[in-house]
């Protein structure tokens, strides 16, 4: 990427502008304080210091400490700009094992009608959420075992994310729907998308989940839209213990047991119907 307008450049200065400049020839409009240090030859200081006049003129944002983006010099200085939240999201990790998950893979997969307001983000380690602009990054912490199911998403021409694939967000959901906005938005998430849904996949990735609840779950819901056949279901039943879970784990425990599924039916059968009708 290559930036050529001379005019607001000069406004900037010229050390200014040759940061500026490089970044965007290096095609990385997101960067730390190591890459000012290597173009502009300074230390440590220094280059916080002269990041830090950037952030206050409005030619740069500051993503979370030590981490930046150059504000588009069409936008004005007035403006707030994150960017594109899926890449701010892949640098805040800065290269260590990640997969963009819950309701953002749900959004990316076309799985719901409204607007996502955080970035869901699944890790390694722990990590505390970051608040940048009015976007919440929040990161769910995993086993590394857990890490299968994903792909890459291409969230701009040149850039990519990774993601959980559509099998694998439907299970993440499952198991955490508080992630996805309850219970109902995941079953309705499997309603928009089951004619691209890969069953065999579906029930293998439940399977390889090894969580009781998220079994239980998939096989009602299976079941209850009518997805894949009764013999898919029945490759799920084996795995069942004797313990009830509530279906919604968001919501009171009330409503009828259902044995086939070993599961207390908090939400009914007719709502989560109507869900997808609607």
């Amino acid at each position: 990427m290559r930036y050529n307008n001379n005019d607001k450049l000069k406004t900037l200065g010229p050390r200014a502008a040759h940061l500026v400049t490089t970044l965007y020839e290096q095609n990385k409009p997101v960067f730390r304080l190591k890459e000012v240090q290597k173009i502009l030859h300074l230390d440590e200081a220094s280059s916080r210091n002269f990041v830090r006049k950037l952030v206050n003129r409005g030619v740069v944002t500051r993503l979370k400490p030590g981490l930046f983006i150059l504000v588009p010099f069409e936008m004005g200085k007035e403006c707030e700009y994150i960017g594109n939240p899926l890449i701010a999201a892949r640098e805040i990790m800065g290269g260590k094992a990640y997969y963009l998950s819950h309701g953002t893979a749900m959004e990316i997969h076309g799985m719901v009608t409204q607007p996502q307001l955080v970035v869901y983000v699944t890790t390694l380690k722990p990590r505390r959420p970051v608040n940048t602009l009015g976007v919440e990054f929040r990161f769910i912490h995993s086993q590394k075992k857990l890490f299968f199911g994903l792909s890459d998403y291409w969230a701009t021409k040149q850039e990519k994310v990774r993601v959980s694939d559509l099998e694998r967000t439907i299970i993440g959901g499952l198991k955490h729907p508080e992630y996805c906005g309850g219970l109902t938005e995941v079953a309705k998430g499997l309603w928009i998308r089951h004619q691209d849904m890969n069953i065999s996949r579906l029930i293998k990735y439940a399977v390889k989940s090894d969580v009781g609840a998220v079994i239980r779950r998939l096989g009602f819901l299976l079941e209850l839209y009518k997805i894949g056949t009764s013999k898919d279901c029945e490759l799920l039943r084996p795995y069942l213990t004797e313990t009830y879970v509530r279906l919604d784990p968001l919501l009171p425990s009330e409503g009828k047991f259902l044995r086939k599924w070993r599961l207390k039916l908090n939400v009914s059968p007719e709502e989560l119907l109507y869900a997808v009708r609607t």
